[in-house]
Order: C-alpha cells, then structure tokens, then sequence
C-alpha cells in the first residue's frame, strides 16, 4: 500500500473522529443547538444554550462566540422594541388637539432616549442585518422627531 493512499486514510480517520467528538461532546452539542436558535432569531434561548455549553467547556469557543452574538442581538432587539413602544406613545401624544408644553418634553426626552441608545450599540460581522438595519431605521426616524421638537420648544 503506498504512503498516499495511507495518508488519505488517516486524514479521513481524523475527520471522523473529530465528527463524531464534536456531534457526542454535550458542549458543543448544546452549541449546536444554540447557533440553530440564533439563525432562527430566538436569542434568549440562544444565548441560555450557549451559556450552559460554555459553562461545561470554557474551551468551546463556538459556544463563547454564539453567546457574544446573542448578547449583542438581543441588545439590538431590546433597543427596537423600545423604539416601537415610544414610537406608539409619541403617536399617540401627537394625536391629542392641543400639545402641551409638558407633552413636547415628553416626547422629547423620549426621542432623546432612542437616539442616545443607537450609540450604545455596536454590530459585529455576523449580527443579522435585518437588526441592524431597523435598528438604524428607527434611528434616523428619531433624530429627525427630535429635531422637529427641539426647534418647537
């Protein structure tokens, strides 16, 4: 048998091996199952799974990875919901037939709060785009509410 063909063999063997470890290992099986409900947007779940694979290898850095990325999207879709919310209160504040002096500052103290948060976030290569882009959306959305306001008062 040639020397070729034998390092094919264990080339192959090694593979294998290193499959098998990583599909048996329960820390990176419970990685694998965090990275599925990352790419399937559930991020507490992700980000609980990869904590407990890491918990059981601080070596796994798939799980050390999916936990950042977690972290990070979960910031993202907190920082989203709260532009929904105050979006909603600013609406329906704007709806009223008279605005108050203590109504703008509402609303802008709230604009405020949105705009000064998109600083603190901060994307990574992997985080999904779909947040990251609504994300600035709302952004843009609330330097201009905030712009309107603060030239009014």
């Amino acid at each position: 048998m040639s020397y070729r063909y034998l390092w094919l063999i264990a080339s192959f063997s090694l593979i294998l091996i290193m499959a098998v470890y990583l599909i048996v290992n329960p820390s990176y099986e419970k990685s694998f199952e965090a990275k599925y409900y990352y790419h399937m947007g559930d991020y507490k779940k992700s980000l609980s799974l990869s904590k407990e694979a890491f918990d059981l290898n601080v070596y796994n850095r798939m799980a050390s990875t999916i936990m950042a990325q977690s972290q990070i999207s979960l910031q993202y879709t907190q920082y989203i919901q709260q532009a929904k919310k105050y979006m909603k209160d600013i609406d329906s504040l704007a709806h009223k037939s008279t605005l108050s002096n203590a109504d703008k500052a509402k609303m802008r103290l709230m604009s405020q709060i949105v705009v000064d948060g998109y600083i603190k976030l901060s994307p990574s290569v992997v985080t999904d785009k779909k947040l990251v882009e609504e994300a600035a959306h709302y952004h843009r959305e609330f330097v201009k509410l905030y712009e309107k306001i603060d030239s009014s008062i």
